[in-house]
């Protein structure tokens, strides 16, 4: 597990740098911001379609393979487009095709990678392991972003390119001395997980997502929290530098305070013994009344002192979230499962910011906090009533022990 905390600490640390870099790349070849926003559309998007393929592929192929190989397949996407930049051959078109690939390749990746982690630490550990690994991608963030530019600097724009590329082949070195954890939960593979198409196919973990009340919820909480509120970068970034009347060195000190709050929250999520969907949504209706009173800063000062908090909150949640959904799930369907999770992301990540681009437009940076802070608590609210009233509906309409026999007991446990 600490092998494997250090490669993904480099290889975020990698991507980090090349997305830093990738939005400079386009903003020098079209002059355009349009075409910056695309290009991160364009890699996005094959997730929408193909994620639910990809996690059907991490549960039919042997973990560590699969892992290997995606790992090394966007090395060499980060070799060849770093090569292209270097001789100044990278177009548009060329650099949009190679995007759409990373974002193929990483339908398969990322949930290899996930569940591939979970595999290191005992079965009772894991929501502890999710917590590790949320504390090394905002590390690796911090790091790629501020290597980024550095690197750029002295060597480059095709120097990030290559840093990335290697750092994907340090991770492709270490995967083969990976070792499950005694007690870990193991993937079954080979002939008993190919015995039957139908046991492996993409419907079977459709079906268990849509059957499943608890991911239902966990899907709602987390798409109404993405779509009115975590977008940070944009609501903040416009109250600063507008009611606030602050600059960008401003809106750079809170975006530092926030990459701080993810850490001490990715820290605090290691902790967590048994998180619940409950406690996503009792922690996102938390995070939507303090950006309710975050919109309502009359300063700077004040902001800064509510940031901590929302990204503690954030952090905290995302960790919790991600261990309900890598454990509820049979080991053999988790890989679909996250499969479906990445083509639902994926739709709020596209309709997200321009939802809440069209809420600013109309009600001011302000407004876009506080409105979409008291949308999120009040559907969070009202969600829970619903499925307590439900709770007590059915608890009410089941029949007493004195007049139900035996057998029928035995057969509903």
């Amino acid at each position: 597990m600490r092998w494997w905390s250090v490669a993904n600490f480099v290889s975020n640390a990698g991507t980090w740098m090349q997305l830093t870099v990738q939005n400079l790349l386009v903003l020098q070849i079209t002059g355009s911001a349009a075409a910056t926003g695309l290009s991160m559309s364009v890699q996005a998007a094959p997730a929408l379609l193909m994620s639910v393929l990809g996690g059907a592929a991490v549960d039919r192929w042997p973990r560590k393979l699969t892992a290997a190989v995606s790992q090394a397949a966007l090395a060499v996407i980060a070799f060849t487009t770093a090569t292209l930049v270097a001789l100044d051959r990278l177009d548009m078109t060329t650099l949009m095709v190679l995007a759409a690939v990373t974002g193929m390749v990483a339908t398969v990746d990322n949930p290899a990678c996930a569940l591939l982690g979970n595999d290191l630490v005992p079965a009772e550990d894991v929501p502890s392991a999710i917590g590790v690994g949320a504390l090394v991608f905002n590390a690796g963030r911090l790091a790629g972003a501020a290597l980024a530019g550095v690197t750029v600097g002295f060597l480059g724009t095709a120097a990030a390119y290559f840093a990335n590329g290697f750092s994907f082949l340090f991770v492709t070195a270490v995967i083969p001395f990976l070792r499950p954890a005694a007690g870990a939960v193991r993937q079954v593979t080979g002939r008993a997980a190919r015995r039957s198409k139908s046991d492996m196919s993409v419907r079977e973990g459709l079906a268990f997502f849509a059957r499943r009340p608890r991911l239902l919820a966990l899907a709602g909480v987390t798409g109404i929290s993405a779509v009115f509120g975590r977008n940070y970068g944009l609501t903040l970034a416009v109250l600063v530098t507008g009611p606030l009347a602050g600059g960008a060195g401003a809106f750079g000190t809170v975006s530092t305070v926030l990459a701080a709050g993810g850490i001490v929250g990715a820290v605090l999520g290691a902790r967590l013994r048994r998180p619940s969907v409950r406690l996503v949504g009792a922690l996102a209706a938390s995070g939507a009344l303090l950006q309710i009173v975050a919109g309502l800063s009359p300063s700077l000062a004040v902001l800064l002192v509510l940031v901590l908090p929302m990204a503690v909150v954030e952090s905290v949640s995302d960790t919790a979230g991600t261990a309900v959904l890598q454990t509820d799930p049979p080991a053999h369907l988790r890989g679909r499962v996250l499969g479906v999770w990445g083509s639902v992301g994926t739709v709020w990540s596209l309709g997200g910011p321009p939802a809440l681009g069209l809420l600013m437009e109309l009600a001011g940076a302000r407004g876009a906090l506080i409105v979409g802070g008291a949308i999120i608590a009040v559907s969070i609210a009202a969600g829970h009533l619903l499925h307590r009233r439900g709770t007590l509906a059915t608890s009410v309409a089941l029949p007493s022990k004195d007049t139900v026999p035996h057998p029928a007991l035995q057969t509903a446990a």
